[in-house]
Formats: C-alpha cells, sequence, structure tokens
C-alpha cells in the first residue's frame, strides 16, 4: 500500500449564482467577498472570492459528522463541534492550568482525545500558554478567475400579508422597526463564474507530536483519520455550504484539476489555477523532480467531479499516510 506523505489538490470549480462568502451589510445591502490578485501577466483584478477560513470550515463539519458516525474520539468540545474545540473541554482545560503538565503532555494529550483537533489544528492558550497544533490540512481562498466571474445585486422584499393603515402606523413605531417585523426591501448579491481553488494535506503529520517528534496513536488510528481526512475533502468539493444556502445555494456546473500525491519527504506540488497552463506547470515540476527523487510524486488529472471522486475513492482506501523518522525510531 502505497505511503502518502503529502497530498494536493489544484482545480477549478464553476458555480453559479452564489453568495457563499459576504462581508456583511450596509443599511439594506449585502456586500459580497471581493479581493485584489494579479494574474501571470502581472495585471491587477478585483474579483469574487470565498476565503480558506469557509472551505476548512466546511471540510471540518464532514470530518465531524464522519468522526461521530464511525466513533472516532473526539473532546467535549468537538462532540457539539463548538468552534473552540478542545477548549471548551472542561478536562483539557484543567490541565492546561497544571503548570507540571509539559506542553508536550498536553500535545500529546489533544491528539488522542480528539482526531478533529488532530486534523484541523488548534490554539491552547491559558496560564501564560500559547501552544500551537498545526493544522494537518490547508486551503487558499477560493479565487474567481479575472474575466470569467461576474458578481450583481438583487432586489428582494419580505412581503407583509396585513398592509391596512392601521398595521402600517403600527409597524412604524420605534419598537416593531427595531423587531424587523415590517414588510421591508433588501438587495442580495449573486455571483458567477469560475473558481481557482488549491488545498493540501500533509498526511505524515497525522497524529504527530511535533513537540516531542512522536506519533502519539496507533497505525490504524492514523489510517483511519487518514482516510476519512480524505473522505471529507472529496465532501468538501461536492457540496459547497456557506451563506445563504437557503434561498441561494450554487449550482455547481463541474470542476476539473490535478490531484498531486508524495510518497517521500517531498511535497506534493501545487499551482494556482489562476494561471490557465497550471495542469502542464504541475506536470514539468514533477518530470524535474524525478532525477532527484524517483517515483516520488504522482498525479492525477480530472475533468468532471465525478473523475475527483474516484481519485479520492483511490486514495482513501489504497494509500495510507507516510510514517515519519522520528527522534528514538529504531
Amino acid at each position: 500500500m502505497p505511503n502518502v506523505y503529502s497530498l494536493s489538490v489544484s482545480a477549478r470549480m464553476v458555480l453559479d449564482m452564489h453568495s457563499l462568502n459576504n462581508e456583511g451589510g450596509e443599511g439594506n445591502q449585502i456586500q459580497t467577498r471581493m479581493v485584489d490578485i494579479v494574474d501571470a501577466a502581472g495585471n491587477l483584478h478585483n474579483v469574487n472570492a470565498i476565503s480558506g477560513d469557509m472551505l476548512k470550515h466546511i471540510l471540518a463539519e464532514h470530518f465531524w459528522r464522519l468522526a461521530l458516525d464511525c466513533g472516532l474520539p473526539l473532546c467535549a468540545g468537538c462532540q457539539a463541534f463548538n468552534a473552540n474545540r478542545i477548549g471548551a473541554d472542561s478536562v483539557f482545560a484543567a490541565q492546561v492550568e497544571d503548570k507540571d503538565v509539559t506542553d508536550a503532555a498536553l500535545i500529546d494529550e489533544m491528539l488522542l482525545r480528539c482526531a478533529l483537533d488532530d486534523i484541523a489544528g488548534n490554539l491552547v492558550t491559558g496560564k501564560g500558554r500559547s501552544l500551537p497544533r498545526k493544522s494537518v490540512v490547508e486551503f487558499g481562498w477560493v479565487l474567481g478567475l479575472p474575466e470569467r466571474t461576474t458578481t450583481d445585486s438583487y432586489f428582494h422584499v419580505k412581503y407583509a400579508s396585513e398592509r391596512s393603515g392601521a398595521k402600517r402606523a403600527e409597524d412604524a413605531s420605534e419598537e416593531q422597526r427595531a423587531s424587523n417585523v415590517q414588510q421591508a426591501i433588501f438587495h442580495r448579491p449573486a455571483s458567477s463564474g469560475t473558481y481557482a481553488l488549491v488545498a493540501s494535506i500533509e498526511a505524515a503529520r497525522i497524529g504527530f507530536n511535533d513537540i516531542s517528534q512522536t506519533y502519539v496513536i496507533s497505525p490504524e488510528e492514523r489510517q483511519e483519520r487518514y482516510s476519512i481526512l480524505l473522505e471529507a475533502l472529496l465532501y468538501t468539493f461536492l457540496q459547497f455550504n456557506g451563506a445563504m444556502r437557503g434561498t441561494q445555494a450554487p449550482h455547481v456546473l463541474g470542476g476539473e484539476g490535478v490531484v498531486a500525491a508524495s510518497y517521500g519527504p517531498t511535497p506534493a506540488p501545487t499551482i494556482s489555477p489562476v494561471n490557465d497552463g497550471y495542469r502542464e506547470e504541475i506536470d514539468q515540476i514533477i518530470a524535474a523532480l524525478e532525477p532527484l527523487r524517483p517515483g516520488a510524486v504522482e498525479r492525477w488529472q480530472f475533468d468532471a467531479l465525478s473523475g475527483l471522486t474516484t481519485i479520492m475513492q483511490y486514495l482513501a482506501q489504497e494509500t495510507s499516510p507516510f510514517t515519519l523518522s522520528y527522534r528514538g525510531a529504531r
């Protein structure tokens, strides 16, 4: 069974009429998220975007549901999908306050107690501590391709069935206006286009304590967390969660891209799909790496989400996480 050190996804997704990530509101106008980017030719563009925080939250939710279903260990905070995760676990919090418990021992306890904190990382604070657990999975911003994404604002009305003069006068009162029960108009954005996405997984670090440089959980537990993580990553592509899905769930027209996996201490290459030649560039990198690390990197190309599903199914069932040669290993 091949042992995956790291895995990367460089992909393009076509999403129509979505409002998954917004900045907030000004009056009755919702402001969608826009960012400035530079293309491969050095030209500046302002494009619609979805933050990497949003995608990581989507993955964490899928992983959480799978972990519950498969019986993986979760801390008290993660059992309730609390945003503070293990920080909301009173037993762990007591250990953080104990000066006799070392930082390495705290990370051990985190990895043993919670698969989600292992995968998604966390920052442990308290009693003068600021102890990070770096995330195993990483996402970049999802960027709209210049000239291939558009955003517009659309008029909406919250309709009130009773519009008599007495009712309008009642709704105009300060108390009623504050409770937002009257009829109102508002504007919501919707964006459509082709989006570039990058993600990576440091599979070798699953269950690994970066302070003590040792694995805390068994190979069998690492395998289970790894397989569920890849399944959760796939579901992140298949179900783009986010804001305003109740009435503006995105139309997902499809996706294309490259999945790369490395089988030794070589990073799986990632090139932004904002660049039209991203697939060719990844192939050239792998070819150039071959004399240095023969067979160290493999890649699969997909032209539809069904192809991505097949690739991720294979990786989840037919590969395992690489084991680092850590201090004290024999």
